[in-house]
């Protein structure tokens, strides 16, 4: 029985070796050598894209901005829409995905998506699009980190000099200082050993699970024995026009909140090469990490409708991140304190995961010589990690955090390219498959079969819905105040990725030859080699 029991295990050790062969084997069939350290399981892939999205703080973070645009009617129904067709611009995507498992994924799929002819232009247009997102959503993660700690300020009724308002320059610097600081251990943690991070990977799916439970069941208990449930026609029926839109626009702006829940649901595929079997875990990753946040954020948006205080008390509350005065009221102060300290635990541990994933864009980008010093920024550590492109996304979202200082409209300004960009990727890469690649990628593990057309089509579509919401004006009329930067920003980043297309030698990123090598790759059968001899004797 021992040796049956030696003999399993070394079966399933054998087994682990062959699939990181065979994930070595893909990755040079499309032109690139294992560089990176593969130590990331079903549970750490699904952690990677779980923790980015973390529905949970998504939901709190922009609740309010769905009950101005439409109200209640309009945040429940637009969500169910955002399930079904953000669930197949998942899918299209992760079927590139399968048959590219690549670290800076997202460019990839998009130029491969365009062809071996125009392949190298898509790339480097959509490889700023990644970077600037990436990069300015671990910047807006660690101010949103510190928005929940600093409303602690009013809960206590701390005084503080000049005020609690965006308007007072001695708040914003507070702001930007902790913010900073949680910024910091986020990069730290980064540098844990790859042992370590593992646990921090699966740590973040308990501590996003229970502060989902807790919402989901605290709140309530709390909520009904303090200022009262909201009734079944107020969360379900309300409607509200707070932008001064027109109605069936105010309507459609109610997927600025709905569709953030899911944006960033790609960062599986960002860690593919870090990842066993890669090409059949980060895709499956994908689809999972979009059907829990699908559940969790449809049930707490739910709950927190008929949970939040009456609409004139809701709009009334005055602090960085208003849930923590909710929580405060509804489940005292001790209660409302835990809550606050544990979303901001579960969010810093978001920010990690962020630069985590956001860096492997980084790594490819300087891999294939496009960045300056790029052999440094891609240097990978002894344990194969790419700790310099951690130190240059995280140093870029550290300059970012330095405009809060000046003016927080500036920083929200810089920051607001994140969501635009990477629906502006998923949407052209929907649109690239069907027009130009619609018939390649045949090593993909989750072929969409006769339903490809359609689901590509209905991801370029409603990508291009969400981008007009995304860069739409979200208050009327328009002034120079309430003027939405988030267009004319992407603009910005499309021209930096224009200008680098036209300056950068082909011979130095993303030639033709290597759009080529990786498209055929991706349609070629791997030609594997034969598992050494230690593999064979334990057969």
């Amino acid at each position: 029985m021992a040796s049956d029991e030696k003999k399993s295990i070394s079966g399933g050790s054998n087994e682990l070796e062959i699939a990181a062969d065979l994930d070595e084997q893909q990755l040079e069939h499309l032109g690139y050598k294992q560089q990176l350290f593969r130590s990331f399981g079903v549970i750490e892939s699904f952690a990677s894209g779980f923790a980015s999205i973390n529905f949970i703080g998504g939901v709190r973070g922009m609740f309010f901005i769905g009950l101005l645009a439409g109200g209640p009617l309009a945040i429940w129904t637009t969500h169910l829409a955002s399930i079904i067709f953000m669930s197949i611009t998942c899918a299209t995507i992760a079927e590139l995905c399968s048959a590219l498992p690549v670290s800076g994924s997202i460019y990839i799929w998009a130029a491969q998506a365009a062809g071996p002819k125009y392949g190298r232009f898509v790339g480097f247009i959509v490889a700023w699009w990644a970077a600037a997102a990436w990069t300015t959503f671990a910047a807006t993660v660690a101010q949103t980190v510190a928005f929940y700690i600093l409303s602690l300020v009013i809960v206590y009724e701390l005084d503080f000099p000049g005020g609690v308002s965006n308007a007072n320059v001695k708040w914003r610097t507070v702001v930007w200082i902790v913010s900073e600081g949680f910024l910091l251990v986020a990069i730290g943690v980064n540098f844990l050993s790859a042992r370590w991070y593992k646990w921090i990977l699966r740590g973040s799916i308990w501590l996003i699970c229970l502060d989902f439970l807790l919402c989901v069941i605290w709140l309530p208990i709390g909520a009904s024995k303090t200022y009262g449930l909201r009734t079944g026609h107020e969360a379900f029926l309300t409607r509200y026009n707070e932008t001064g839109a027109p109605e069936g626009w105010n309507w459609i702006l109610s997927f600025l909140f709905t569709c953030t829940l899911f944006v960033g649901f790609e960062a599986a595929g960002h860690v593919a090469e870090e990842t066993k079997d890669a090409s059949i875990v980060a895709a499956r990753s994908m689809l999972r990490n979009v059907l829990a946040s699908a559940i969790g954020g449809f049930v707490t948006t739910l709950v927190f409708l008929f949970c939040t205080p009456d609409i004139e008390t809701l709009f009334s509350l005055q602090a960085p991140q208003p849930f923590v005065l909710i929580y405060s009221m509804a489940l005292g102060r001790g209660g409302g304190t835990f809550m606050t300290v544990l979303a901001t635990i579960t969010c810093l541990l978001t920010c990690c995961v962020v630069i985590l994933t956001g860096s492997r864009i980084i790594f490819a980008i300087a891999r294939d010589g496009a960045l300056p010093f790029s052999s440094w920024v891609g240097r990978v550590s002894s344990d194969g990690r790419p700790q310099n492109s951690v130190i240059v996304l995280s140093g870029s979202a550290a300059l970012l955090l330095c405009t809060i200082i000046p003016s927080t409209v500036a920083f929200t300004s810089l920051v607001s390219v994140a969501s635009v960009s990477l629906i502006a990727s998923y949407g052209l890469t929907g649109l690239l498959r069907l027009v130009m690649t619609r018939n390649s990628f045949k090593n993909t593990q989750f072929s969409l079969g006769r339903a490809s057309k359609l689901f590509y089509a209905s991801t370029a579509l409603f990508c291009a819905l969400i981008f007009a919401v995304y860069v739409s004006p979200f208050v009327f009329p328009v002034t120079a105040q309430n003027l939405n930067f988030g267009g004319i920003i992407f603009g910005a980043v499309t021209i930096l990725g224009l200008i680098s297309y036209w300056l950068t030698p082909e011979d130095r990123w993303l030639s033709h030859e290597q759009v080529r090598q990786m498209y055929n790759g991706a349609n070629e059968p791997v030609q594997t080699t034969d598992p050494p001899s230690g593999h064979k004797s334990n057969s």
